[in-house]
């Protein structure tokens, strides 16, 4: 019977857009994310090196782009969150533990809250027990340690524990963990269909 649910927020209740990024970036001069980046990106969202540092590190391979441009760019893969999903959060948050787990860094995480206001992103964030954002405990998924993380700050059991990401080697990976997994498919399915999938039956809540 589960009685927590771990969610991720990208993908899963905040829209992105990886084409628009991707084009962001193309205009500025940069064409492939290579290793170097993702080692950069990595960094950035297990809190090793600050916004700054990141975009500075990015604009090596750009140099003829500001940093203000190469923000811009890294949070054009930022789109929207519909208010039903957050309703549907709010419902769910009175019969469930809930948890945020989310790989992401303090750019992304500004850009979000401007952009859907103080009185969203607050109720957003009061529907779980504890927001956990990979920058800030210093691991990210699909890591055993950021899974473990969550699991030793609470008092849950993986085996009562669904955890919902969009990302197929997350949900592998907690999978082997012992707990159970929705690999919600983006542009297929909706995390408001939670029920519909037979993911969790309601009647044993």
């Amino acid at each position: 019977m589960v009685n927590a649910i771990i969610f991720d927020l990208g993908d899963v209740f905040l829209n992105k857009n990886k084409e628009a990024k991707v084009a962001a970036f193309a205009k500025l001069g940069l064409h492939e994310w290579n290793d170097e980046h993702e080692k950069l990106e990595k960094k950035l969202e297990t809190g090793k090196i600050d916004g700054e540092a990141f975009l500075k590190g990015l604009q090596k391979s750009m140099p003829d782009a500001s940093l203000k441009e190469i923000k811009a760019a890294w949070n054009a893969g930022i789109d929207d969150f519909p208010l039903y999903r957050l309703e549907f959060l709010q419902k769910l948050s009175e019969e469930f533990r809930l948890f945020l787990l989310s790989n992401t860094d303090p750019i992304h995480i500004e850009k979000f809250e401007r952009d859907v206001e103080a009185s969203f992103y607050m109720d957003f964030y009061q529907c779980f027990e504890k927001v956990y954002f990979s920058h800030e405990i210093g691991y990210r998924k699909p890591d055993a340690e950021a899974f473990n993380f969550v699991l030793n700050q609470h008092d849950i059991q993986p085996k009562r524990t669904l955890m919902v990401d969009d990302k197929k080697f997350n949900t592998d990976a907690a999978a082997a963990l012992g707990f159970q997994v929705w690999n919600l498919q983006k542009g297929e399915e909706d995390v408001v269909d939670l029920f519909d999938k037979k993911v969790i039956n309601l009647d044993e809540a």
